[in-house]
């Protein structure tokens, strides 16, 4: 979701040779050690994520969406047919990768490496879960509780990872590619392909039971993921006020790659002019914008704000 900027003021910062510097100087100041804290977050939650599913949703007998659901699908469905045991994480690496390539030619080969990174480790990390956990169920839940239990673990994995800007590939990727060609809005696209890969574990064996569990599971993992992403609105509304303004936008047009609008402020003690920046950006982003922010002026002053729909160039269609 890009907004491209249009503020006449955004455009004379576009062309200022001094700001393109500016820009290039901020993108330099994050520390190694910020980059490799992002890395061990990520491979923390997606950890967690393949603990969820290795630990919770296998024992219980049963599958959710997602890529890792399909993967327990196809798993199965290969052993009964042919007998091969083939371990999931595998069998999620094989999804990703097609997905990635078939997205490459499509949309274009822009993924980010965090996403490339997550997915390797979840595919990892699957299979070594897999080989170290006992086949039974060790956690001695039920089998309601278990897939309780493995939505919160699974959710509350790729929260982490979403908020490093990382992703667990799968139904998400498949999901851009399908809004290339039709404007459907993303939370619809991955509801219905959870609903298309939990219904097709019937056809492997999975009884009815299952595949509910299923579906309460994917409700679980979808509220954990809305709640740590600071609650179930899709973007958020950050106004910033700050005597920076032209650097914070400057860094958020070319290194967020993120459109703001400025808007004539003063202070009403002080009655001192100045601008206040105004972005619209999905959940996931907020804590990216408000580090930018707070890098280029720590005494910044923000307020976020939840909006219930963004429309326009960026975002979703306008639907009457």
């Amino acid at each position: 979701m890009t907004n491209k900027p249009t503020s006449p003021t955004t455009s004379k910062i576009k062309n200022s040779i001094p700001n393109r510097a500016l820009a290039q100087t901020i993108g330099k100041q994050p520390s190694i050690f910020k980059t490799i804290k992002e890395y061990i977050i990520m491979t923390i939650g997606m950890c967690l994520y393949s603990f969820g599913w290795i630990g919770c949703v296998l024992p219980a007998k049963s599958t959710s969406g997602a890529a890792s659901g399909l993967a327990i699908v196809i798993s199965t469905a290969l052993e009964n047919s042919f007998g091969w045991d083939i371990k999931i994480g595998t069998i999620v690496l094989c999804i990703n990768v097609v997905l990635l390539i078939a997205a490459g030619f499509i949309l274009g080969w822009n993924f980010g490496i965090k996403t490339i990174y997550c997915i390797f480790v979840l595919s990892m990390s699957m299979n070594v879960w897999q080989e170290i956990l006992p086949a039974d169920d060790f956690l001695h839940l039920d089998r309601f509780l278990s897939m309780v239990v493995g939505g919160v673990i699974t959710g509350f994995g790729v929260a982490m990872a979403l908020m490093q800007g990382g992703s667990a590939g799968g139904t998400d990727i498949l999901a851009m590619i399908i809004n290339k060609f039709r404007a459907i809005s993303y939370g619809r696209i991955i509801f219905i392909l959870d609903l298309l890969i939990i219904a097709s574990s019937l056809t492997v064996g999975f009884s009815i039971d299952a595949a509910i569990y299923g579906y309460i599971m994917t409700l679980v993992f979808g509220y954990t993921v809305d709640m740590i992403l600071a609650g179930n609105k899709q973007s958020s509304q950050v106004f910033i006020i700050s005597p920076k303004y032209e650097e914070i936008t400057t860094a958020l047009n070319y290194e967020l790659g993120r459109g703001v609008t400025l808007l004539d402020s003063e202070g009403g003690y002080t009655h001192r002019r100045s601008k206040m920046v105004m972005v619209v950006c999905s959940n996931r982003e907020t804590p990216t914008v408000l580090n930018f922010v707070k890098r280029i002026d720590p005494d910044a002053f923000i307020t976020v704000g939840s909006v219930m729909g963004v429309y326009g160039r960026g975002f979703q269609p306008i639907k009457l």
